[in-house]
């Protein structure tokens, strides 16, 4: 069977089906102000009274809900509830490994993927170069989210603000908030000598639309953490990731500075 998409020309072979998944695709879309029935149809090209009854089937599933107020749909608790499974926790270790692993042999570097539970980041997986790492890691383990790249990451792309940092522990400086807002405007982030001496790290944020949902960092020995060196490891991690992310992640498009 062929795993290819079919050509736009091509009928699908249930067509009421067919009709639901592209309302869930245009309201997907039009984001949460959604769109009233004329406009829907409209954009999809098909007559109101059918798309008011694939609203109906969806609205039954809760996979669309409608607004009282201006009559607007939108998508449903229970569309929402698939992203949110697919790119939960457990599943992200799963569908980012294949982008760690080959990152690692890009980079013949130690690659970590981490996630933030509360103040802390939470190490999901890693993948170790070929050669030996003098470096102590282990899946499971938790660091502050403040005093590490990949920590440092997702925070450049949740709240920034020196209230909402101050949530995430009691190491808020003007350091930790200069690092935060240097994530936000290049794209990545820095670790060097903070959590252990003689060891550096450079991290990337995952996306989902504007926010971050985990991030994956590169460690090396620090006399190989210059300037340059961070520069080199971001080209790669930007060139190298995305071609692994599933469907809806993305890397932040700021360029490294």
């Amino acid at each position: 069977m062929s795993a290819e998409s079919p050509a736009p020309s091509a009928t699908s072979p249930i067509e009421s089906v067919d009709r639901a998944l592209q309302v869930l695709g245009a309201l997907a879309a039009a984001g949460p102000r959604g769109l009233v029935l004329a406009d829907l149809a409209m954009r999809l090209g098909i007559h109101k009274t059918t798309v008011h009854r694939t609203l109906a089937a969806l609205r039954f599933r809760e996979f669309v809900t409608q607004d009282p107020r201006t009559g607007a749909y939108s998508l449903g608790g229970e569309a929402v509830a698939l992203g949110e499974a697919y790119l939960s926790v457990e599943n992200l270790q799963v569908l980012l490994h294949p982008a760690l692993v080959a990152l690692s042999r890009d980079v013949d570097e130690l690659v970590h993927l981490g996630v933030l539970t509360g103040s802390q980041v939470l190490y999901l997986d890693k993948v170790e170069p070929d050669r030996p790492v003098r470096v102590w890691s282990e899946v499971g383990r938790r660091s502050s989210a403040l005093t590490t790249a990949l920590g440092r990451a997702m925070l450049a792309y949740r709240a920034t603000g020196t209230d909402a940092l101050a949530g995430y522990g009691d190491a808020v400086d003007d350091r930790v908030r200069e690092q935060v807002a240097l994530a936000r405007a290049t794209g990545r982030a820095i670790e060097d000598q903070e959590n252990e001496p003689g060891i550096a790290c450079v991290a990337v944020p995952v996306l989902r639309g504007g926010a971050s949902v985990a991030a994956v960092s590169v460690t090396v020995p620090v006399e190989r953490f210059g300037p340059q060196r961070v520069d080199d490891l971001h080209t790669r991690m930007r060139v190298v990731l995305p071609t692994f992310l599933p469907p809806g992640l993305h890397l932040p498009e700021t360029a490294s500075a």
